[in-house]
């Protein structure tokens, strides 16, 4: 996160703070993992069934 070494308790992060907002970025959609390409006509369909 901010360049320095890393703590053994915290690692791979240099402390709790960096750990913390790393976190925050995946909680909040920052980082992402790319999945597989998503279907069109599954969509629909899935929002089809969300409005029941």
């Amino acid at each position: 996160m901010c360049g320095k070494p890393a703590q053994h308790a915290t690692r791979p992060f240099c402390s709790q703070r960096c750990a913390d907002i790393d976190l925050g970025r995946w909680f909040t959609g920052q980082y992402r993992v790319p999945g597989p390409p998503v279907d069109e006509e599954n969509i629909q369909k899935n929002e089809r069934n969300d409005e029941r």
